[in-house]
């Protein structure tokens, strides 16, 4: 009963998983870089704040595997 119980709730976030990251990937171009309203600005904060979380992620990670291995 467990193993049903289980796979039926794997199978469950799997699917909404799916579900929400399939969403964005669906859109051509969430942020307009080119036209006079502004969007460059916009687009170069949406890059920005992207390059400085994978950064921040890559960072961390780093220090946990140094904290694993002892060095």
């Amino acid at each position: 009963m467990h193993t049903v119980r289980r796979l039926a709730y794997v199978a469950t976030v799997a699917a909404l998983t799916l579900v929400t990251l399939a969403g964005p990937a669906s859109a051509q171009q969430l942020i307009d870089a080119g036209g006079d309203n502004g969007g460059g600005g916009l687009a170069f904060v949406a890059m920005a704040f992207m390059v400085f979380a994978i950064a921040t992620a890559l960072f961390f990670m780093d220090r946990i595997r140094r904290r694993r291995t002892g060095g």
